[in-house]
């Protein structure tokens, strides 16, 4: 899982400076390389719940145990994940594995899905970034790699507060047709830039209304930065989804033969 604040250790190329800003203000290059981009570690073994609240309040949980392995673009490949489900006790030894392409490949995921009842693994394709990513408000298109010179920046606003400082950041994507107008994220810097993470991000779907609001907080786990709890509420819908990562361990040298048809079949 990522974005924006990436899952992923990005190589960061040029940005971009805006105008207007007056003298002394933080230029948003540097809030967007320091702030936008984290590294993930090597690779990541933790588990994942995602809890899913339609708009009458029902709930519905799952717990996957969750393996991730950090390519860097290495064979075009920019990350791979598999899921085994936990809970709830029906769908435990279901197996989910996504091979994510760096963006300068141009293509959705790969993705498999295991279904113990059938042993069988079947190819799940990704025929449009705007499904529903395991059911969640999040989409396919939320998770995938994205180059930053896909988008422009606009410092809106920034301050400080108690010795934490805040920014305000308008991002818009350049190519036609991009599953958004417009987002706006904010960013939180308490203590150096190497503290700054993305802490909210308000999405505005193609007419340029409101589509769904996300709050973040984050954990460290030794010098690599993952999602703490993650809570998208899909304003047009009334659909929430929370995400919930523990348990975590970075670089712990997760193996590559994990990420395989064979290891989906057999589980944990």
């Amino acid at each position: 899982m990522k974005r924006k604040v990436s899952f992923f250790l990005v190589v960061l190329g040029g940005l971009y400076s805006v105008g207007g800003l007056a003298a002394g203000d933080v230029a948003v290059e540097k809030i967007i390389q320091n702030c936008e981009y984290k590294n993930p570690g090597s690779d990541q073994r933790s588990v994942l719940t995602i809890e899913l609240i339609d708009k009458d309040g029902n709930q519905r949980k799952n717990v996957y145990r969750r393996f991730w392995k950090n390519h860097m673009g290495e064979g075009g490949i920019a990350d791979k994940m598999v899921l085994f489900t936990e809970f709830p006790p029906d769908a435990k030894g279901t197996g989910f594995m996504r091979w994510g392409y760096a963006a300068s490949e141009n293509k959705m995921a790969d993705q498999w899905l295991y279904l113990p009842h059938l042993r069988k693994v079947r190819r799940v394709s990704v025929r449009d970034p705007g499904d529903s990513f395991l059911g969640s408000d999040l989409t396919y298109g939320d998770i995938e790699d994205r180059s930053i010179g896909d988008d422009t920046y606009d410092l809106l606003e920034g301050g400080s507060k108690n010795g934490v400082e805040f920014y305000q950041v308008e991002i818009k994507p350049k190519e036609d047709g991009a599953l958004y107008s417009k987002k706006i994220s904010w960013y939180k810097k308490d203590a150096g830039w190497e503290s700054c993470v993305r802490v909210k991000t308000d999405y505005y779907d193609r007419q340029g209304n409101i589509l769904k609001k996300q709050k973040l907080t984050w954990q460290k786990v030794a010098d690599a930065w993952v999602w703490d709890r993650v809570l998208v509420n899909n304003i047009q819908t009334g659909h929430k989804s929370i995400f919930t990562i523990e348990d975590v361990r970075v670089n712990v040298g997760v193996s590559s033969r994990i990420f395989t048809e064979r290891a989906l079949k057999k589980g944990m």
